[in-house]
């Protein structure tokens, strides 16, 4: 079984992405804060994080800049999920580590594919 670390400080997400999630088969951890996830990154080295990018402290940006500069977790798969629809935000984005970037509202369908893919292939940062 596969574990996700879902970090989204949106509650009704994130219990919607949990459900779902749990419901496809995963092992699904979360944090509503980024301090949070990256405590709980460390202790239970999921396969994926699936992170929002607009948190209040440590936002999505700063989080995966400390995934990636963290040996122990920087390998581990990660997945914007954001409102911010630009593609300067999405270049950015993978620009920096990220291995996926999914723009809210989205299908949970959709969400699943992007996931199973980030799990099968792991992090770019790890090839």
């Amino acid at each position: 079984m596969y574990t996700i670390l879902i970090i989204e400080d949106n509650c009704d997400i994130l219990e919607n992405l949990t459900e779902f999630l749990e419901m496809e088969g995963f092992k699904i951890l979360t944090a509503k804060n980024g301090s949070a996830g990256i405590e709980l990154a460390k202790e239970f080295m999921p396969q994926l994080i699936i992170c929002d990018v607009l948190m209040p402290g440590m936002n999505g940006f700063e989080f995966l800049h400390i995934l990636v500069n963290t040996p122990l977790i920087s390998q581990i798969a990660f997945i914007f999920s954001t409102s911010k629809s630009e593609k300067l935000d999405e270049a950015e984005a993978l620009a920096l580590g990220a291995d996926g970037y999914i723009v809210k509202p989205f299908e949970l369908e959709s969400l699943l594919t992007i996931a199973n893919a980030c799990i099968q292939y792991g992090s770019k940062r790890a090839r």
